[in-house]
């Protein structure tokens, strides 16, 4: 018996009818596809930490969200032998994340390398380099004395002539 997979997504405006809201509709495909499909539901907005989802938010998660069905489409063909899908391979569980401004599939096994799981931060990130210069930074006391006043030096520039 062969097996087809077929993906779906929806994509959607949170206000575009006040009945059919997001949670209905995740609600409604949860319990239609009950062993059949997984459903998730993820609203930009939410993502976000607060604040107005902006047209270059939209743009971009609509862009992360491709990238994303592209490449798991891409491994379901990959792996997928006589009707089943074999994922047991170390890429085929990845994040999608941002690196030197490009998107990049990063597996799970290697994020589990690079993680200090007892203080739940990266290993090594750029940023951590800083540290000591803003501790420093942090307890820098400036006194601002406005009452001298500097004594402006005219400077005048001599010209060569050519002849």
């Amino acid at each position: 018996m062969k097996t087809t997979v077929k993906r779906g997504l929806v994509l959607r405006n949170e206000r575009c009818n006040e009945n059919y809201t997001t949670d209905f509709i995740y609600n409604l495909y949860s319990e239609e596809g009950k062993g059949i499909f997984d459903c998730r539901k993820n609203v930009l907005g939410h993502m976000q930490q607060g604040g107005t989802p902006t047209p270059f938010d939209r743009n971009f998660g609509t862009k992360m969200g491709a990238k994303a069905v592209a490449w798991i489409t891409g491994k379901i063909k990959e792996c997928s032998r006589h009707g089943r899908i074999f994922a047991n391979t170390d890429d085929s569980a990845c994040l999608l994340g941002m690196r030197k401004r490009s998107l990049v599939f990063q597996p799970i096994t290697e994020l589990k390398e690079q993680t200090d799981f007892e203080h739940r931060i990266p290993k090594e990130q750029w940023w951590l380099k800083l540290r000591p210069i803003l501790k420093i930074l942090a307890k820098y006391n400036i006194e601002l004395d406005t009452s001298e006043k500097a004594h402006l030096e005219h400077v005048t520039r001599k010209r060569i002539s050519l002849e």
